[in-house]
C-alpha cells in the first residue's frame, strides 16, 4: 500500500493536537507581567508539549522518508502512535493547570512513555515490512535513543511522586536529546 495517505492524517492529527493546545491556552487577567507569571506553569506546559509534538513530528516524517510502504500492522501501529499523541493536549493543561501536582505530572510522564513505546512499535513494524537489510532497518539501527527515552520517562514517573521539578527536569532533557532531528535516517538516506 502507498504510505501517502497515512502521511497526511498523520500530519493532520498533530496540526489539529497542536491548534487545541494553542486554543486552550488563556488570556491572562491584567496587563502586566505578574499577570504572565500567574500562567508559568500553563505556558511552561505548553511549550514543552508544543517541542514533543514537534519532535514526533519531524521524526515521524523522517521514518516516512525511509519507508516505501506500508501494510495493516503499520497502519494500525500508527494509529497507535497518535492515539497517545491525542492524549498530550489533555495531559498538558491538566499539568499546567495544577501547577505540577504530583499526579498531573506522573500522568503526563505516562503518556509520554506510551508514546514513545508506539514510537518503537511502529519502527519494529516498518522493519518488519522493509526487511533487516532495508534502509529503514538501517536507518534506526538498535533504537538506543528510544529506549533510553522511556527509561528515563519511567524514572521521571517514578520521581513525580517525589519531587515534581525532578520529573520536569528529565522530561526536558529527554527533549532537548531529540531535539535535534534523527540524523540516522538522514544520514543513510544521503548516500
Amino acid at each position: 500500500m502507498s504510505k501517502g495517505r497515512l502521511e497526511a492524517f498523520s500530519d493532520g492529527v498533530i496540526a489539529i493536537l497542536i491548534t487545541i493546545m494553542v486554543l486552550e491556552l488563556r488570556v491572562p487577567e491584567g496587563a502586566g507581567f505578574d499577570a504572565l507569571a500567574d500562567l508559568g506553569p500553563v505556558i511552561f506546559s505548553y511549550v514543552l508539549s508544543y517541542v514533543f509534538l514537534g519532535i514526533y513530528w519531524v521524526n515521524h516524517h523522517h521514518l516516512w522518508q525511509a519507508a516505501k510502504q506500508v501494510n495493516g500492522a503499520v497502519l494500525w501501529a500508527n494509529l497507535h502512535l497518535l492515539f497517545w499523541l491525542s492524549l498530550v493536549p489533555f495531559v498538558t493543561g491538566w499539568m499546567g493547570e495544577n501547577n505540577f501536582e504530583q499526579l498531573p505530572v506522573a500522568l503526563y510522564g505516562v503518556v509520554l512513555w506510551m508514546a514513545g513505546l508506539a514510537y518503537y512499535i511502529l519502527t519494529i513494524n516498518l522493519v518488519g515490512l522493509h526487511g533487516s537489510d532495508s534502509v529503514i532497518a538501517t536507518a534506526v539501527g538498535r533504537r538506543v535513543k528510544e529506549i533510553g527515552s522511556l527509561v528515563a520517562y519511567t524514572l521521571a514517573v517514578a520521581f513525580a511522586f517525589v519531587n515534581t521539578g525532578v520529573s520536569l527536569t528529565i522530561y526536558v532533557l529527554v527533549a532537548l536529546t531529540w531535539l535535534i532531528p534523527d540524523q540516522r535516517i538522514e544520514r543513510i538516506l544521503g548516500r
